[in-house]
């Protein structure tokens, strides 16, 4: 089969479009894991705010830390996300397209021209 077969295309379309779909998987798992790190920082920064957990600057210094760096990666990974969606919204698109561009037959039609047999 040459290069510009489009079923070809299409399969390799295919095959992206799950790529992209398991990176989204990932991402929101990543973004679920990052909000909770965001909230148990909070938590733990509240209570050492308030000495619910004694005066421990290591506890407040880390919970500092979790939040910040909850906020990084939700923020890192919802872009990625959002490129992601973009990426296989455009794939399906061009699957699309291409699909649309195949010469495709109804099974009737292949019978009555005598290519398939009754």
């Amino acid at each position: 089969m040459d290069e510009d077969d489009p079923s070809d295309q299409i399969s390799r379309i295919e095959a992206r479009i799950e790529e992209l779909a398991e990176m989204a998987e990932q991402c929101r798992k990543i973004i679920l894991a990052s909000r909770v790190v965001i909230y148990v920082g909070a938590g733990l920064l509240l209570g050492a705010v308030l000495g619910l957990l004694g005066s421990n600057a290591v506890v407040a210094l880390g919970a500092i830390a979790a939040v910040l760096g909850g906020i990084v990666s939700l923020g890192s990974n919802v872009s990625t996300l959002r490129q992601t969606m973009a990426a296989m919204a455009a794939a399906e698109t061009f699957r699309a397209d291409l699909i649309g561009r195949i010469d495709l037959r109804l099974v009737d039609d292949a019978r009555r021209s005598g290519l398939q047999p009754r």
